[in-house]
């Protein structure tokens, strides 16, 4: 019961959490799905409120934002659903960007309510926690600017807002990378690169499939990349086993 709790509560004290609706939404929405990404992250968004028992400044945005764009969804007329379906993806990144540079103008990062909830008090104002935290939000704003720009890309130059790499492997890299990169930054000792950039080498082998099955490239390139996946793959396994016997890591 007790490791439940704890697991509980190391997932709400996660600003990933925080992010999920604004992530579900970035990776769900787009022509024929805008409703149901905008009532996903909705529902993550009461989820979340409902689970805290103080709401927190991105999750009380995330649940306002959701709930304009599921009411507009619902009584939009047909021209500005279809603007919604090719542009909301690009509006929400954008808009959670903005809250980012907003939250660090303001002196409190977006991670930084989270953040207090893994340290003592006596911390919290200290240069590092705060450098941390400073670096942790540039890191979410990046993966979402990199997730807009990508969409932007497929929509207006590419005129395919369903396109495998603008619309899905671009925008699912950035924020499996900030994702990791939240959890592995603040770590004390921090953890070696490679284990930052074990998820990322992950995703090469699935992304050479995904191109293969979908056509997205020359068949070249999709071999290329789960072959390159798999070597990547294994060296790193293989690094972390050398560590762990020679004890320079758990």
């Amino acid at each position: 019961m007790n490791g439940t709790a704890g697991w509980g509560a190391k997932l709400m004290n996660s600003s990933i959490t925080g992010m999920s609706p604004w992530i579900l939404f970035s990776l769900l929405a787009g022509p024929g799905r805008y409703q149901l990404a905008a009532g996903l992250a909705l529902a993550t968004a009461v989820l979340l409120l409902l689970v805290r028992h103080r709401p927190i400044f991105l999750e009380a945005a995330g649940l306002v934002f959701f709930a304009v764009l599921t009411v507009l969804g619902m009584i939009a007329p047909p021209d500005t659903l279809r603007w919604l379906e090719t542009y909301g993806n690009e509006v929400s990144n954008l808009t959670i960007v903005a809250l980012a540079v907003v939250s660090v103008a303001a002196g409190t990062p977006l991670t930084t309510p989270y953040a207090r909830k893994k340290v003592p008090r006596e911390l919290w104002h200290t240069r590092d926690f705060r450098r941390i935290n400073l670096v942790v939000t540039h890191a979410w704003s990046l993966a979402f600017l990199t997730a807009a720009v990508a969409g932007l890309i497929g929509d207006l130059v590419l005129r395919d807002p369903d396109n495998l790499w603008t619309a899905w492997l671009v925008q699912a890299s950035a924020l499996i990378t900030a994702a990791r990169f939240t959890e592995w930054y603040p770590a004390v000792p921090r953890p070696p690169v490679r284990r930052l950039l074990m998820p990322f080498v992950g995703l090469l082998i699935p992304m050479g499939v995904l191109v293969l099955v979908y056509d997205a490239a020359p068949r070249w390139f999709a071999v290329g990349l789960i072959v390159t996946g798999v070597i990547l793959a294994r060296a790193l396994r293989k690094e972390v086993a050398v560590a762990k016997q020679e004890g320079r890591e758990p």
